[in-house]
């Protein structure tokens, strides 16, 4: 990872906005520019541009990308993304089209990992090799990395996607279009917004709807930590911005787990097991700037 004086680039390619920098992350940050996310073709070419604009050109490119995502180096549609629902978007060659015009090394991977590994580097994961990094916001993503590397596999996590029991005297019925209650389906953003008709930050802290949120994202936390063992767990993203979830999760995880992992990081350090992330809204770009630095 010794490329720290490397001149790098970094899209943070959002369902909603864009997010280009370039820079010596994380401090020497040289510019930034954010634009909403349009038609692929007005968003890369805008992409693109705002590269071209600088004195020089970075050496490398970090991509973190909405998804799903084709992260297989020998696949034929590598760096794309892939059947996502965000119209327009399903098979647009992200990474290709900037590497074509740019001609620079393109690291590509999910926003999540990247954000994981932004963290790793430079944030709430610091000095850690296998931690979880979980986005509530307008999706569910989560990216993790094991050994300091994020984890892929046959396509990449979607941990969104978890099937989890229903909270009781939960009926509503779901905003996931393909599980409907999935965690995706029940504990998101426009989730909320749909059953209860405002957004997650009208919702007073004793909203019914809170309970309902905590007992969903802790079953996921749950779940994730007795498969994946992750040394911490980062939550960011929109929702999670309500402060006051951190420690009703923290409780209800301890509850669930009832003892059986007897490690004293989670029976008595939780409220430093499971935190919110260090990068702010950085996270994203400069997590991008942090794939450069592993592939």
């Amino acid at each position: 990872m010794n490329h720290h004086r490397s001149l790098l680039g970094g899209i943070e390619a959002g369902g909603t906005k864009f997010v280009c920098s370039i820079g010596h992350p994380p401090d020497e940050i040289h510019a930034t520019e954010r634009f909403p996310t349009t038609t692929p073709e007005e968003t890369v070419r805008r992409a693109i541009r705002f590269f071209q604009s600088q004195p020089q050109l970075p050496e490398r490119i970090g991509i973190a990308t909405f998804g799903p995502a084709d992260l297989n180096l020998n696949s034929d549609t590598y760096g794309f993304i892939t059947s996502t629902p965000k119209p327009g978007w399903s098979h647009t060659d992200l990474a290709g089209c900037i590497q074509r015009e740019l001609h620079v090394s393109i690291a590509f991977d999910t926003d999540v990992n990247g954000a994981a590994m932004g963290e790793y580097l430079w944030g709430a994961g610091c000095g850690l090799k296998n931690l979880l990094y979980l986005t509530v916001g307008t999706g569910f993503g989560g990216g993790a990395l094991v050994n300091g590397r994020p984890i892929h596999g046959l396509v990449h996590p979607e941990m969104g996607h978890l099937l989890l029991p229903r909270a009781e005297g939960d009926t509503y019925e779901g905003h996931c279009p393909f599980h409907r209650t999935c965690l995706e389906g029940m504990a998101t953003g426009p989730a909320i917004q749909d059953r209860w008709g405002v957004a997650a930050e009208e919702l007073p802290e004793d909203h019914l709807g809170w309970i309902f949120e905590v007992h969903y994202l802790s079953h996921a936390v749950v779940n994730l930590m007795l498969t994946l063992s992750p040394e911490r767990i980062i939550m960011g993203g929109g929702v999670m911005q309500q402060k006051h979830l951190f420690p009703a999760i923290q409780s209800k995880v301890l509850s669930l787990l009832n003892g059986y992992v007897q490690s004293p990081k989670i029976l008595e350090e939780i409220d430093q097991y499971i935190v919110p992330p260090q990068l702010g809204n950085d996270a994203g770009v400069l997590g991008a700037m942090a794939l450069t630095m592993i592939q």
